[in-house]
């Protein structure tokens, strides 16, 4: 997401996202149509063997120009508008977290920055069964916890069972438990997982999901009491322990985070080149800009708009421009314990149709991203605009038209429409950090939607206290936030019925029909025939619109040039991190 947060939600992000693109750790493009040569189920007959990691390395390495380093140590520091909720891996519910939690912890398996394909992380590789249902992970023998203890599959067997505890504050339990039948540790090097039927992207959803935490120092913690213990908190470095390529140092809340070079990782092809890496936070995106042209930082995740060109003609500045699975949109509460405003489709589609997408994409984002039309981006394989039916093009008289219907009118004269007495008057609540190019999109609804007899008044909070009003207490009326997508284009984290309260469907939205195709595309082994699924999903909630995707993603990394082996693209930003080597 650009210009609103990309600081929201992630399923790791994608969606679901528990750490860096490394060979030996997990990724920030967790989900993936699985590439050439690795495993995924057949639907009869033969087992089969993913990639291994030394195949990986070879494909890695001939996709990008990698150099070899001229110079050892020193610092990157790069700048986010919001802190991160927790060090924790297994609590990791917010990109910047993501991003730093995946340095020090790895999952089982990574992503690929080439594809987002699934590829090894602490599994060297994976064998599925003839079956279709067994999976077997074998892990790498020499990987160690920061602390020099021995990591082995009794580590993922206690992960997976606070992940999947009836209390476990783990927000990806509701992905897992309907895929995931059983596992077990074969012995200190294997881990086997029982799908409950053969899924198209069952690595991803399972073993992808989170990183692996250390038994010998959590064990006896309840899940309940994980979210505030000083090993979450930070409060207790030593307690701060994954097996990945840096090390946690400190985290000074409000302020900055930061990681050192592990100078022990179990895998030597990609111990770190760095000393640290630093995030800093800052105000704004226009501070972080500030610093980056100052040589005060040396990444900015997403540079605004405007400032691209500025930042594109500055000596010794980079700027990365690459179509991303993000999207910035606003999502209604339709639990109507919460609130009876939007439980009417007609309500939800006239405010989606009464906003100029195509204005704010030229006007606000300068010609960035993508008009929607569906819920899947561009770089998934569920894309398929034309497929779509119904645009909802910017059309402020259908607007008015759908709200007539649905019985709204202004029947006082105060140019706000109402029904049984109640006037369509909501508050929109979004993360202060944004800067300018969210005022701008919060002042275009707030008019567009006056034009149509709505008010919307916006309300700003800092980015924790939005997180636990979309995940914990759901008092919001809508929302506005970013978020991003996985590369397999599976959106049950958002929609599915069973996703609220256990994964990211904070709207309450729910459809049996939705749902039905989910099933299937889950099940779908044939990635065409997926695909199709895919669009048959994006064609209901497209016009269901419990959220407004008003716009997908150009991501615009702005970096110095003194940073060399630096590949920020579609599925991952920071995943080269340890290869990156800083010229003096």
């Amino acid at each position: 997401m650009h210009g609103i947060p990309r600081r929201t939600l992630v399923w790791l992000t994608a969606l679901l996202v528990v750490g860096l693109a490394l060979p030996g750790a997990a990724t920030l493009a967790q989900e993936a149509t699985p590439a050439t040569g690795d495993a995924s189920p057949v639907a009869e007959g033969e087992a089969t063997t993913s990639i291994t990691r030394d195949e990986f390395y070879e494909e890695l390495f001939a996709a990008f120009p990698f150099e070899e380093p001229q110079n050892e140590g020193g610092q990157i520091i790069w700048g986010q508008t919001s802190d991160i909720s927790t060090v924790n891996a297994l609590l990791t519910s917010d990109l910047p977290t993501a991003y730093v939690t995946g340095m020090i912890f790895e999952g089982l398996v990574g992503g690929s920055p080439i594809d987002g394909a699934p590829v090894p992380g602490l599994a060297d590789y994976w064998d599925i069964a003839a079956d279709g249902l067994t999976y077997t992970f074998h892990l790498n023998q020499d990987a160690t916890w920061h602390d020099g203890v021995d990591f082995t599959a009794e580590d993922v067997v206690f992960t997976f069972d606070i992940a999947l505890a009836e209390d476990s504050p783990n927000p990806r339990r509701g992905i897992i438990d309907p895929l995931l039948e059983s596992y077990r540790a074969v012995d200190e090097h294997t881990f086997e997982m029982v799908a409950r039927d053969q899924f198209a992207t069952f690595v991803q959803d399972t073993a992808g999901q989170f990183g692996i935490m250390p038994k010998h120092l959590w064990e006896g913690i309840a899940p309940a009491d994980w979210p505030n213990d000083p090993g979450s908190t930070g409060q207790d470095p030593s307690r701060v322990v994954g097996t990945g390529p840096f090390t946690f140092v400190e985290w000074r809340q409000g302020e900055s985070v930061t990681v050192a070079r592990n100078e022990n990782y179990w895998d030597p092809v990609s111990i770190p080149v760095v000393d640290e890496v630093i995030m800093t936070v800052l105000p704004d995106p226009a501070t972080e800009v500030e610093a980056l042209m100052a040589g005060e930082i040396d990444i900015v995740e997403v540079i605004p708009a405007p400032q691209v060109e500025e930042v594109q003609n500055t000596e010794g500045l980079e700027v990365a421009l690459f179509p991303d699975l993000g999207f910035s949109f606003y999502g209604f509460n339709l639990d109507p314990e919460k609130t009876t405003l939007f439980q009417d489709k007609e309500v939800r589609q006239a405010l989606f149709i009464a906003i100029d997408k195509e204005a704010i994409r030229e006007n606000i984002y300068l010609g960035y991203g993508e008009v929607p039309r569906g819920t899947q981006p561009v770089p998934s394989p569920g894309y398929d605009a034309e497929a779509i039916e119904d645009p909802f093009d910017y059309d402020l008289d259908r607007a008015r038209e759908l709200l007539a219907s649905a019985g709204w009118e202004d029947t006082d004269g105060d140019g706000i429409v109402e029904k049984d007495g109640q006037p369509l008057a909501f508050t929109l609540l979004t993360s202060s950090g944004g800067g300018a190019t969210v005022d701008q999109v919060l002042a275009e609804l707030q008019q567009t939607w006056r034009d149509i007899g709505v008010d919307m008044q916006p309300s700003l909070v800092d980015f924790p206290s939005l997180v636990e009003t979309i995940t914990v207490t759901f008092d919001f009326e809508v929302v506005l936030l970013g978020f991003s997508w996985t590369a397999d284009g599976g959106q049950g984290a958002m929609f599915a019925c069973d996703s609220y309260g256990n994964a990211f469907n904070f709207m309450r939205y729910c459809s049996e029909e939705w749902d039905a195709l989910e099933d299937q595309q889950l099940r779908e082994l044939d990635p065409e025939a997926r695909a199709q699924l895919l669009v048959q999903q994006s064609q209901i909630a497209w016009d269901d619109q419990p959220v407004g995707i008003f716009r997908f993603g150009t991501n615009r990394v702005g970096y110095t040039d003194r940073l060399h082996n630096y590949f920020p693209d579609t599925f991952a930003t920071y995943w080269s991190f340890p290869f990156v080597w800083i010229s003096e």
